[in-house]
């Protein structure tokens, strides 16, 4: 996987990312979004449009953090919550899916900030 969206993107879910991906693989979940590792060219144009600093090469998020890069993929290839199917790895591009009403459990099950 090319690039992963961290916890820092929980509950924030800026967006600015969606809109410079050249190939719509950033997905939206209820408390976070999901670049789709299947899909994603490995272009690098999401990652200084992060407002918070949540997307990185996998290979480098930040110590603490590793398990978003498995989870990353999970969140296309499990069932999730309130979903029949899982999405797959081939979805056809984050617009046309619009917003899932879920995560994966390592998201939604993350701590809320105070």
């Amino acid at each position: 996987m090319p690039f992963v969206i961290a916890d820092p993107c929980i509950d924030v879910t800026d967006k600015s990312c969606m809109e410079e991906c050249p190939v719509d693989c950033i997905y939206e979940g209820a408390r976070k979004l999901y670049i789709n590792p299947f899909e994603c060219i490995d272009c690098g144009a999401c990652e200084p449009a992060c407002p918070v600093e949540a997307i990185t090469e996998d290979r480098h998020v930040a110590e603490g953090s590793e398990a978003f890069v498995d989870d990353g993929a999970a969140f296309f290839t499990i069932v999730l919550p309130g979903r029949d199917a899982a999405l797959g790895e081939y979805p056809g591009g984050a617009q046309g899916v619009g917003a899932v009403a879920g995560d994966t459990d390592l998201v939604a099950n993350f701590p809320r900030e105070e």
